[in-house]
């Protein structure tokens, strides 16, 4: 018993890092969606539609890419974050929606997820281990 309330008082100091662990799996599994998507055209066409939709498909591609990679190592969190969040209303409401719950493939509980926590850092940030912390510290000692 002394262990766990001993484990329950380390994780509640140190909670940021949890955030911040949270953050960077996110980054990363944009990151690796931007680069299977980027290997899948036809996935996301048959989402998207015909041609006249393929700026889009390159803004999807390249801000999963660019955006997951920042947010995974905390830089400009807000930002990559917020770049995000058209690419997850679009996948929300207007793919996923129509599919309904419970999918096999990637599915509306899981991008609900995914905008709820672009969300999230939008409005918190990076968390204590980040690019962005380490810079606001350096200059605050500067």
């Amino acid at each position: 018993m002394k262990l766990l309330s001993e484990l329950i008082k380390w994780f509640e100091k140190h909670n940021n890092l949890a955030y911040s662990f949270i953050r960077i799996f996110l980054g990363i599994a944009l990151l690796i969606r931007g680069l299977i998507l980027s290997s899948d055209p036809q996935t996301i066409t048959q989402w998207i539609g015909a041609n006249q939709w393929y700026w889009w498909y390159s803004y999807i591609i390249v801000i999963h890419i660019i955006g997951g990679f920042l947010l995974a190592i905390g830089f400009s969190s807000r930002l990559a974050a917020l770049l995000q969040i058209p690419v997850l209303i679009g996948a929300v409401f207007f793919i996923h929606l129509k599919q309904g719950l419970m999918r096999v493939e990637q599915s509306l509980e899981l991008s609900v997820l995914v905008l709820i926590l672009l969300i999230i850092f939008v409005i918190f940030g990076s968390g204590d281990l980040s690019v962005d912390n380490y810079i606001a510290k350096k200059k605050s000692k500067a």
